[in-house]
């Protein structure tokens, strides 16, 4: 590290050592000396640090000097008159004791020295956490490239792009002080007295109150303090309770709903620390992580690409645009809430929480937690017209009776007019029109159902609590009535059904099946099936320095297969890699249901493709295998014939079978293919993997069907592995007719015309194979 210094007060001076600039400001973009770019400037306790790209000539001309005087003129006036301007706060509160200001300009350490400071909690202090946040909110390319692209911006960060960032404790809080932590300010929660008020604003309720307020007053006018308050109290009294039963109940509600929200907006994500990849809750997602993506992921915070292949995201959800963004090393931006779409990655995480785009909208959002249900809204209609009829009726009484009074037409106990013009007493003919209006009151009281919306909101709120019970999370109220209404639920295999927690539990080889998965196999053939799995995965595996363990991540798939290399083949993971270059991946997805990858061989430059998928699929590819001694066959129809019985005969074991195949060639100049090879490859082998029933699945199911529920699986597994699910669960009888489409795949539905489709979908209980694209 070498410095140069320089003060403004005494001269000029310097040394391979230090720079040192008086008063001056904070911030510095300029070239300083012809030789010397300023490319980033940061605060020190007191003084700046600005980056340079290149070693310093520390040789000062006259003509910078002339720069140097000119720029401390111009910042020694600006000093000059905020003195002036704060003269009055200075004679009042005496002087001042100053200490001058220092500018250090540090030339960039080497890359090794930079990385050994990891663990120095000081370093993120001069690091602006709204430079990255609007880099990427932005996609500003420039600002990008001035901090040196990504890999720089990762040695600004202190991650290292193999191991990730230091997972401990003490460096993850350091973190969170600086760049905050990955949660969003939600707007404050109602307390109980907002849901009193909103409950006193009831039209129905306010009118409740005005007739309580008036009977008390004519009960205690005709009848005294005593006796008269009953009628006026009692109303009161049943106006507070409907009150405080309907506020709590609404206050419960919200709590409960801020709860389950927060549980349903933790999720899971992969995520890289001291070497080891593996779930951590998106809430613990900090600055610096680096973090895997697959399909289906959301993604957790704002980043830049790392690595991957076929990475698209819909970014919809933030930009309104339909179309998927495909993200690589030139549009390296990734926003937090949006998808991820198609193919897989990594990303070095900048922002969390609040400084996302998606935090800000998220924060401004104040979703409304009282939403009236279907069920109540129509009560509420229906108590609003029977109110506006009672009203109707009690004016209409109070009119009648109002006239017949003074118009003499009604008689006291005596059987004498009540009213007699100037002959009846004004007291008299107060006490008359108090009981009229008080009659009027009571029809008005009577006709208004104050207790049935109430009394709907608490049958809900209690089945709401019943289903809670069950591990059903409610998030509105409504959905008990729709609920209430369904006739049909379609529902997923993997992880609704099963446990998702996949076993391999039988392995093919060679036309034979056998349950033993460590079976012996041909030298040539082991090597293979080693690459096959080390090479086109997306899990990892990393076993502790201190222990024999091995952890394993990755989706359950992955994480079964890799455990069965592992433990039954012997295979060492980092030992293939290392052998072979990776120069092009196609991602899994559902529409092929196959991956593969190309790689070439660093000792001999062949080239190898290797597929791995569902069985039928794999098997479609190939049109040689080898047999049990290792030896190339030819796959004839015969051959294929057996193979898809074989697959067959697994799958009806609710077995998920997957396969894999290979093909060698010379590399041809370097030149490298745009598509992986899809044709004449090898048939290596497959594996039967077993994802056994949830506990309490089938119960459940056959409690769905006396209810007049009806069940239908949707699933991507083929035929007979969904028919054999479907019977395990207690979803098809195992002696029902496949004859009669009670098991279909959905490239058949999506052929049906809409016509065809209501007229089948009753028979419909399993879809096979099917895709986003298919649907009911």
């Amino acid at each position: 590290m070498q410095w140069l210094a320089y003060n403004f007060a005494t001269g000029y001076y310097y040394s391979p050592k230090l720079l040192i600039i008086p008063n001056f400001p904070k911030t510095l973009s300029v070239s300083l000396l012809s030789s010397i770019f300023v490319s980033a400037m940061r605060l020190r306790r007191p003084a700046g640090i600005a980056t340079c790209d290149q070693e310093a000539d520390w040789s000062i001309s006259k003509t910078h000097k002339r720069r140097w005087r000119l720029a401390f003129t111009v910042i020694y006036f600006t000093r000059a008159l905020t003195s002036i301007s704060k003269k009055l706060v200075l004679d009042k509160k005496g002087p001042v004791l100053r200490s001058l200001s220092y500018v250090a300009i540090e030339v960039q350490p080497p890359i090794d020295e930079a990385i050994s400071s990891v663990d120095q909690p000081a370093i993120f202090l001069n690091v602006d956490p709204n430079t990255f946040a609007e880099m990427v909110r932005d996609k500003n390319f420039v600002s990008l490239s001035q901090f040196g692209g990504v890999n720089e911006i990762a040695l600004i960060l202190r991650t290292d792009l193999k191991d990730g960032v230091n997972g401990s404790e003490a460096g993850l809080n350091e973190r969170k002080n600086v760049f905050g932590v990955n949660k969003f300010q939600k707007p404050p929660a109602k307390r109980f007295f907002s849901f009193l008020l909103e409950a006193f604003k009831d039209k129905i309720i306010l009118i409740l109150v005005a007739c309580a307020v008036l009977s008390l007053a004519f009960g205690i006018k005709q009848h005294g303090w005593k006796d008269g308050w009953y009628d006026g109290g009692s109303i009161i009294v049943a106006v507070f309770l409907v009150v405080i039963v309907s506020a709590v109940t609404n206050f419960r509600q919200s709590r409960q709903f801020q709860k389950l929200s927060e549980k349903s907006s933790d999720i899971r994500v992969e995520v890289v620390r001291d070497g080891r990849r593996g779930p951590i809750s998106i809430f613990e997602v900090v600055v610096g992580d680096i973090v895997y993506l697959k399909i289906g992921d959301q993604i957790p915070a704002d980043g830049l690409f790392l690595e991957g292949h076929s990475l698209k995201v819909d970014e919809s959800s933030m930009t309104g645009e339909s179309d998927h963004i495909e993200i690589n090393e030139r549009t390296p931006f990734m926003l937090s809430g949006t998808k991820v779409t198609d193919g897989f990655g990594f990303m070095l995480v900048t922002s969390v929480g609040m400084n996302t785009a998606w935090g800000q909208m998220m924060s401004s959002i104040n979703r409304d937690l009282n939403e009236e249900t279907p069920l109540q809204a129509r009560l509420n209609k229906l108590s609003s017209y029977i109110g506006k009829v009672g009203l109707s009726v009690a004016a209409l009484v109070l009119l009648v009776l109002l006239i017949r009074y003074f118009t003499g037409n009604t008689k006291d106990d005596m059987g004498k007019r009540e009213f007699n013009g100037s002959q009846t007493d004004s007291g008299d003919i107060m006490n008359s029109v108090v009981g009229i209006v008080a009659a009027a009151v009571t029809i008005i009281v009577v006709a208004i159902p104050e207790g049935l919306p109430l009394a709907v909101t608490l049958t809900l709120a209690y089945s709401m609590k019943r289903m809670m019970a069950d591990h059903a999370m409610v998030r509105k109220l409504s959905a008990c009535e729709t609920m209430g209404s369904a006739t049909i639920i379609c529902t997923d295999k993997t992880g609704t059904l099963t446990l998702n927690e996949m076993k391999v539990t039988e392995v093919w080889l060679g036309k034979e099946v056998n349950d033993d998965t460590s079976l012996d196999m041909a030298g040539n053939v082991h090597k293979l099936l080693q690459q096959a799995v080390a090479l086109n995965t997306t899990g990892a595996v990393y076993k502790a320095h201190s222990s024999s363990v091995l952890e394993i991540s990755g989706s359950p798939t992955e994480k079964a297969i890799l455990s069965w290399a592992m433990l039954d083949l012997g295979m060492n993971m980092e030992e293939v890699k290392q052998n072979y270059e990776t120069i092009r991946v196609e991602a899994f997805n559902s529409v092929k249901k196959r991956s593969g990858v190309l790689v070439k061989r660093k000792s001999d430059k062949t080239l190898h493709t290797h597929w791995k998928g569902a069985a039928e699929m794999i098997l479609a590819l190939c049109s040689t295998f080898y047999d049990t001694a290792g030896m190339l066959k030819a796959l004839g129809e015969e051959e294929r014939l057996q193979f898809e019985i074989i697959i067959k005969n697994m799958a009806a074991k609710s077995l998920r079978c997957i396969a894999f195949a290979h093909k060698e060639r010379v590399d041809e100049g370097g030149l490298v293919p745009q598509n992986l090879e899809e044709n004449g490859l090898t048939f290596l082998g497959l594996v039967g993997l077993k994802d056994p029933c949830r506990p309490g699945v089938k119960v459940a199911v056959e409690s769905c069907k006396a209810a007049g529920v009806h069940i239908k699986m949707i699933t991507g597994d083929n035929v007979h592995t969904a028919r054999a699910i479907a019977i395990e669960c207690g979803i098809l009888h195992p002696d029902e007719n496949l004859d009669n489409e009670v098991v279909i795949e959905g490239v058949q539905f999506r052929n049906y015309s809409p016509e065809e489709r209501m007229e089948k979908i009753n028979r419909i209980h399993v879809m096979a194979r099917s895709a986003l694209s298919t649907s009911f």
